[in-house]
Order: C-alpha cells, then structure tokens, then sequence
C-alpha cells in the first residue's frame, strides 16, 4: 500500500489520509494546499462564510458519542495531540465505533487521517442504527482506509472494492489514486449531494455513484450486504469513524452544509 499524502482543503475538496502504500508518491473543488499542522482543527474566515463547522474542536469529544451508546467510550478513543485518535484495541477490550450526535443528509466532509503499518479503519455516512437492531456493528456505505499493501483485506471482495479510498465492498478506487505513505496524514473528502455521491482522496475522485440507481442496487445485490433489508435506502445519517481494533488518528475534520437536491445530475 502507498503511504498517502496529507493535503488540505480549504472549501470544497476533502483529503484523505492514511490509506496509502508504503511507496512514496468535483465540481467546486478548491484549491488543495500542504497540510499546516500549526492550524489543524481550525476554520479559516472563508470557511466560515462558506458554512463550514468543525467536527472535532482538537481537544475534546465534544459532538461524538459511541455507536448505539448515549455516551463516548471511556477509553480506546480519546482526544489527544490535536487529534481524535483510536488506540490499538487491548486483548478483549473493544470500544467500539464512534459516531456524531448530529445527522447529516446533502453535505461536504473533510477530514484528515493517519493509518498504521497493516491498519483498517473507514468513514460511513448516512449510518442509521436502527437499520440492523440486533448488530453492534453498523451497516452502511463506507469510505474504506485501508494499508492496501500489508492488510490481507485488499486482496478480498472483488476487483480492488476494499481498498483504500473505494467504496467498501461495492466499488473500487482507481489504480493510479493518489495516496501518501503509511504514517503520514492523508485528506478524505465526502460529497453526498442529493443521490449524488463521491469519494475524494488527497484531492483527486475515487468513486462516485448515484445512490438510487439500478447500478447501486445490483452492486449491492452482488456484495455481503446483500441480505441487510434497506441497506443504502437512507438519505439522512450519522458519520461514523470505525474501530477495526488497529489505531489510526484523524483531525481537521469538518462539514458543510449543501441545499436539497431533489433529482440526480
């Protein structure tokens, strides 16, 4: 897997770290600038006018709560260095997936993050927890971060569709995807515009599909969520940061806002 870079994004765009090799190397996309730790969980004065809001303030969890939990989890997760950090899960100990008090239906995230030698983790959006009731895992569309190179998960699914940056399970990213390497910040970014979805990886798109469409059900005909009634049917949700028991920190996450749309482009 090739270590991803860190990029930020100043409006529009989102940058994703973390799940790139160990190799060096939309519409209304800003500029994409070198990641400034020294601002990092911070909003700039065009960001705010644009409706931007910061998920995570870079010292509290303020704004997060464990899945299907009404509380953070005491330890595993916690904020620390300027980060929302996951740690390495302790034998029998799992805290769990993480997810905003708020929900979300037509916006744009940004997030950065930092993924470790073999790691798994990923981003869901639209996650409704009542999809599955009897699940402590949730079921929902994911931006995968993933260590392609050493994490036996890239060779799974079909055709590449669990590597970093793709669709998990439905949709692989492109093989010339720009990405960072392991240990270094990469930059995610989420469009959910009405049915109209993409994924953004260190400013260049890796997936991008209509959420409603006779493609998406067939994909999701053909992968293991086949047999979740409703799966990927929501068009309002939490955004959920994943413990897949390996550590992995994220920050500068943030979102805006987008109109309603009522129709795909």
């Amino acid at each position: 897997m090739r270590r991803t870079a860190v990029f930020v994004i100043l409006v529009t765009s989102t940058t994703v770290l973390g799940c790139a090799s160990h190799k060096a190397g939309g519409p209304g996309t800003p500029a994409v600038a070198a990641v400034d730790s020294s601002n990092a969980n911070q909003l700039t004065d065009a960001e705010k006018a644009a409706g931007w809001q910061l998920l995570f303030d870079g010292v509290s969890t303020k704004g997060w709560r464990g899945y299907k939990k009404p509380t953070f989890p005491e330890r595993g997760w916690h904020a620390v260095d300027g980060t929302l950090k996951h740690d390495k899960n302790e034998p029998g100990y799992k805290p769990g997936d993480i997810i905003t008090e708020e929900q979300f239906d037509n916006f744009e995230l940004v997030l950065e993050f930092k993924l470790t030698p073999r790691g798994n983790s990923g981003i869901k959006y639209l996650v409704d927890e009542a999809l599955v009731p009897t699940s402590n895992s949730a079921h929902a569309f994911e931006f995968q971060i993933l260590d392609d190179d050493l994490h036996p998960d890239a060779t799974k699914g079909k055709d590449g569709n669990r590597k970093c940056g793709g669709l998990y399970d439905l949709i692989a990213p492109p093989a010339d995807k720009s990405v960072r390497p392991i240990g270094e910040w990469n930059q995610a970014r989420l469009l959910v515009d009405g049915p109209n979805t993409e994924h953004w990886l260190n400013g260049k798109k890796t997936v991008s599909y209509v959420r409603s469409s006779a493609e998406m059900k067939s994909l999701i005909g053909a992968s293991k969520f086949k047999e979740i009634a409703g799966f990927g049917e929501g068009n309002k949700g939490h955004i959920l940061l994943q413990d897949h028991n390996d550590e992995i920190a994220f920050r500068n996450i943030k979102i805006r806002r987008l109109p309603a749309k009522l129709s795909a482009n």
